[in-house]
């Protein structure tokens, strides 16, 4: 089969999934019409999909005795309201697909159907993982929760994000540290609240929070390897609501960025060790939380990025694919997996024109819709090609 030229015959198919899954977007772990949808066609071309977890499907195609391959699409859409004046736009209030996990999902249907159609001529099996709460951070950790990555278990994994603002049909194709974790934190600094006239009769928590905030800056500072690459912000403190009251605590909220699982861990800690005893060096207590929605680094194996670069060449055309080592301090749920199994991510460019205003998050995004018989034929020739490989 010429996965790229049937996927071209399955061009209205396609349209017709994009279409109908981008009029009706749902959010987080919420994608219930969304899954039912993916599961009705999957089964109209042979599947038996099961549901993993909340809303995520699960199906495989091929036969046991070979290795397992992974192809991952999300299904959530951003909390926004579209304004892209598109005929299918969305008809829910305050949801909708600006970020392109309609084309995702709507190629990884149509990678399905080349993948069924293809069926004999696989050397293992690809399990199709229809994921929710990408956006949240949370869908991936849920799946893997309930077992997506077992039974049969997982070898290796991919998964394609598109592009507005990249050449419609280039695919570009990382390796190494990708997307960066993705950790939300709050301190709490406890002192006690009195009177701002007698402050020796306080314990204040706006100066012991002052000198936690700057006490962190140290980590960055001092504490990574040269040249290693990690953010901590704190872009919020509240803290009393009078010029001559002292509070009785203050709240600093932030956030970590790291491309590296030890690098992450360090910081958490530091960021525990120093609130606590700065806030006891001036009499207060300091009570750090990190945010249950968080996400690790995203590693982009070398081996399987150039395997799958190589083979959309041959697919589609020398130059199409192109391999490169580039970090982005963006988050991305696909990570989960990619911790657990080697992955490869690529961006999968969806330009409508050359020169494109609104890009990815923004409720006037439009994608170009000829990029997904590209992706579904990516999706499905990466897949065969990597079984028959190993």
């Amino acid at each position: 089969m010429n996965y790229l030229e049937r996927a071209k015959e399955l061009m209205p198919e396609l349209v017709e999934h994009r279409r109908n899954i981008h009029q009706h977007p749902e959010l987080g772990l919420n994608c219930e019409n969304t899954a039912t949808y993916v599961t009705q066609k999957l089964k109209e071309m042979g599947y038996d999909p099961q549901p993993c977890g909340k809303s995520g499907v699960v199906a495989t195609v091929g036969k046991p005795g070979g290795k397992v391959f992974l192809l991952r699409a999300d299904m959530d859409a951003l909390p926004l309201q579209e304004e892209s004046g598109l005929e299918f736009a969305s008809v829910n209030p305050g949801a909708a697909h600006c970020c392109g996990h309609d084309v995702h999902t709507a190629m990884l249907l149509g990678a399905a159907r080349l993948l069924k159609e293809n069926e004999e001529e696989l050397c293992g099996i690809v399990k199709l993982m229809f994921q929710p709460g990408e956006e949240t951070l949370e869908g991936a950790r849920e799946m893997i929760a309930h077992g997506v990555l077992e039974n049969p278990r997982v070898d290796a994994a991919m998964a394609i994000h598109i592009n507005a603002l990249l050449p419609t049909g280039r695919l570009f194709v990382p390796y190494g540290p990708m997307t960066a974790s993705s950790d939300k934190f709050s301190i709490l600094v406890k002192g006690h609240g009195g009177h701002g006239a007698r402050p020796h009769e306080s314990i204040d928590p706006i100066n012991a929070a002052c000198h936690i905030h700057t006490a962190l800056q140290v980590i960055h500072a001092r504490e990574l390897v040269a040249g290693e690459t990690a953010v901590m912000t704190i872009g919020s403190i509240h803290g009393g609501n009078a010029n001559n009251i002292i509070p009785e605590t203050v709240e600093m909220k932030g956030t970590i960025r790291t491309y590296s699982n030890e690098v992450r861990k360090t910081i958490k800690d530091r960021i525990e060790e120093i609130s606590a005893s700065v806030a006891h060096a001036f009499r207060a207590e300091a009570q750090v939380t990190f945010d249950p929605g968080y996400s690790v680094p995203m590693i982009c194996d070398e081996s399987l990025a150039k395997m799958a670069a190589k083979s959309i060449n041959e697919l589609v055309g020398e130059g199409t694919a192109v391999n490169m080592s580039k970090k982005q301090t963006a988050s991305e749920d696909f990570a989960f997996v990619t911790d657990q199994v080697p992955g490869s991510f690529m961006i999968l460019g969806a330009a409508i024109q050359p020169k494109v205003e609104y890009g990815q998050h923004h409720p006037k995004v439009r994608y170009d819709e000829s990029c997904m018989p590209i992706g579904a034929a990516a999706e499905a020739y990466v897949a065969t090609q990597w079984l028959k490989q190993n």
